[in-house]
């Protein structure tokens, strides 16, 4: 019972495995390597608590190779040349193949990464290296190209919850909240070490494993909030008419309920976008650009530094200039597609494409560049572009601010 929980909870077969399914689901690549029997050394690269040593086990499992965990942050030189021997006997004397993982290989520098090229160009390890960071920047160029890549995704939620249930099961004794269960769940965020740490610190505290218990075996507290339900819309509705109403503070607020429950940050930006459009618009165009790099930069960037990109964002949006004037316009002008007939375009601002469409009188009288007329002759140039029955209709009226 000393060993830790997450540890217990590893499983055994692919069956029980959670996750990665567009890797090891049925008639996927590793799953059909596996039943093969045939491994090439790989690199799995994943966030934390996506199964990546789980994997790496499972598959020394499947093909009855020796399984060596190697930590790229305690070991050395040295370490590497004690394996390969051992490698080299295991094969040698009981034919048996030595799957050598290095977790976070990223850590490895390039004379230690160097040190395992020969043997596994020669077959003598199938490397498994496991890493959070971009192998392409990480992983000397000459072992990433003698090594498949497989990228592991952070789990679902409804993964997570899989295994947050599979964990308490190992405490029968133990009384469970649904809101304490949801509260772990929901701040695993992808990891499902994490939420199995939280599931066996929670039982530890108290029998009975209420919210509060929960909040205090993840450190962080529950916010209700629900991403595809009222409070979902509710709170990102109060975030938008409070940028509208110019009250920056609320506005941060707001943002950091949306933050601290998990919202998709992109989510936000999207919606920082259509406001700069839609209520700051021609009185401040800058707002537009702000809000375009912010979405940007949230991608590039993540969670938790892009929340000081949003708040910048949010803040700039909400003391900005405001003016509806496009808005209305775009909504009037639809409004009378729907209701008005379409009368046709006027002949002289239709595309003379053909010698019969010139015949016809397409483009005949259109002044180019009427600006650039008058600013030569000094006369005003009137030139109907609306068609004939909405001559004089006035949509875009900038007073609207």
């Amino acid at each position: 019972m000393d060993i830790p929980l997450a540890e217990r909870l590893r499983p055994k077969t692919l069956n029980e495995f959670v996750g990665q399914e567009h890797l090891v689901g049925k008639g996927r690549f590793i799953r059909r390597m596996l039943e093969s029997g045939q491994i090439p050394s790989m690199v799995l690269w994943g966030p934390p608590g996506c199964g990546k040593t789980t994997m790496a086990r499972l598959i020394a499992h499947y093909v009855k190779a020796e399984f060596i965990p190697f930590s790229a942050v305690s070991s050395g030189i040295a370490d590497v040349r004690k394996t390969i021997a051992k490698a080299k006997d295991l094969k040698k004397l009981y034919q048996r193949n030595t799957i050598l993982f290095i977790d976070e290989i990223h850590r490895f520098n390039k004379a230690q990464q160097d040190a395992f090229l020969p043997y596994v160009e020669n077959g003598t390890i199938t490397l498994i290296g496991a890493t959070t960071e971009n192998p392409g920047f990480e992983i000397i160029a000459p072992l990433i190209s003698r090594s498949q890549v497989y990228i592991l995704y952070a789990l679902s939620e409804k993964e997570i919850e899989t295994i947050t249930k599979r964990a308490i099961k190992q405490y029968p004794k133990h009384q469970w909240n649904n809101e304490a269960i949801e509260h772990i769940i929901k701040n695993a965020n992808g990891d499902a070490r994490t939420a199995i740490n939280a599931v066996e610190l929670a039982a530890t505290i108290d029998k009975k494993v209420t919210l509060k218990v929960a909040e205090e075996a993840v450190q962080r507290k529950a916010i209700y909030y629900d991403k595809k339900g009222d409070w979902h819309y509710d709170t990102i509705s109060a975030f938008i008419k409070s940028m509208r109403g110019g009250d920056p503070d609320a506005a941060l607020h707001y943002l950091a309920r949306m933050i601290k429950a998990g919202e998709d940050p992109i989510f936000i930006a999207r919606r920082m976008l259509i406001f700069a459009s839609e209520d700051i618009g021609n009185a401040q165009p800058t707002a537009m650009v702000l809000a375009t790099s912010c979405m940007q930069a949230c991608h590039m960037i993540g969670m938790p530094e892009a929340s000081l990109i949003l708040a910048q964002t949010a803040t700039y949006l909400a003391t900005a200039k405001k003016s509806i004037a496009s808005t209305v316009g775009i909504q009037q002008a639809m409004s009378d597609i729907d209701e008005e007939n379409l009368d046709p375009i006027p002949l002289h601002l239709r595309n003379p494409s053909n010698k019969v469409m010139r015949q016809a009188g397409y483009g005949r009288g259109h002044i180019r560049y009427p600006w650039l007329v008058e600013k030569q002759t000094g006369r005003k140039i009137i030139q109907q572009y609306l068609p004939k029955n909405l001559q004089g209709r006035k949509y875009y009226i900038p007073d609207w601010k």
